[in-house]
């Protein structure tokens, strides 16, 4: 058994989830949480999961960082949207020596998290995942559940296959959770943003779930486009996404069971919207490169509009 202790900052519909299977493995873990934080502390967590439904009664719960033991492996599962938190939230609860673990969507999280703590091994984990938080410490796990762990190194320079990787990939894998290792996490992220930059974009957009997306062949068509955008976007930074890939993310989403998207979900309940960090992060790194992506650029001022006006 692992004698590693976790710590996971937001208990939401990722945080939430994979901290509760962790747990439920015979891992040490402790959640910090806001506005579930007196619900949970008292009746735990509720996970209901296509891989089998299970309840933790007991669950080690903070509502502040400080009163929070150090942890070997801090999981950041908030929405890049609270990002200004981090340098509150990180020193206190990381150990000298130990993972941060960045699980967030979008590009350049990591070099945030570089600026903020060092002695630790800085790992961004991409997760392909579909799930909801449908109540106060109730999480619905509708599908998916992959986690691609890569190092982050200054630059983003790949970094191999680590140690500190193998150590997490089997705590995660014993807890049931899916792992791939990857050798390059730049490349990691832009391929991630191959799903997020159009589906995450238009379901905001045209008001659309996944499945209503790929219905329509105009919309498909769009989704397709920003795809390979976003391979232009990654080419400007020397990684190369196949069209295989491509085909193959637009076949993951028509078999997909019909899914309205984390930004859907925040921009129906009015709040902050991650545009930057999956949006203007990839449109200023290709800029810097020389690289336009029009496309990406009209998502991304359509939604800034939205955002604003939705708050």
């Amino acid at each position: 058994m692992s004698e590693r202790r976790y710590a996971i900052l937001g208990t939401g519909a990722l945080g939430g989830f994979y901290g509760a299977k962790l747990q439920k493995a015979g891992l040490d873990v402790h959640f910090l949480l806001r506005s579930d934080y007196e619900y949970v502390s008292k009746s735990g967590l509720v996970i209901e999961s296509k891989d089998g439904d299970f309840a933790l009664t007991q669950v080690n719960a903070y509502n502040d960082v400080e009163k929070m033991p150090q942890c070997d492996v801090v999981v950041v599962a908030l929405k890049t949207t609270q990002n200004h938190l981090l340098p509150q939230m990180l020193p206190p609860v990381v150990k000298d020596d130990g993972v941060v673990l960045v699980l967030q969507n979008g590009l350049a999280v990591e070099e945030e998290v570089a600026k903020i703590v060092d002695r630790v091994s800085i790992i961004g984990g991409l997760c392909f995942l579909c799930s909801n938080k449908v109540g106060q410490g109730h999480i619905r796990h509708l599908d998916y559940g992959q986690i691609t762990l890569g190092e982050y190194v200054t630059g983003y320079n790949p970094a191999g296959i680590t140690e500190k990787m193998r150590q997490i990939a089997d705590d995660f894998m014993n807890a049931g959770i899916s792992i791939e290792l990857t050798e390059d996490l730049l490349l990691g992220r832009w391929k991630k943003l191959v799903w997020n930059i159009p589906y995450n974009g238009l379901s905001v957009v045209l008001n659309a779930r996944t499945d209503e997306l790929m219905a329509y062949e105009h919309t498909r068509n769009l989704a397709e486009q920003l795809m390979y955008e976003v391979a232009a976007g990654a080419k400007s930074c020397d990684r190369i996404i196949p069209d295989s890939f491509i085909q193959m993310m637009l076949d993951y989403t028509v078999k997909m069971k019909p899914y309205r998207t984390s930004m859907k979900i925040d921009y129906d309940e009015r709040r902050p919207l991650e545009v930057e960090a999956i949006f203007g992060n990839p449109l200023r790194k290709a800029q810097a490169a020389g690289v336009n992506l029009p496309q990406i650029r009209c998502i991304y001022q359509q939604i800034k509009f939205l955002d604003t006006r939705n708050r």
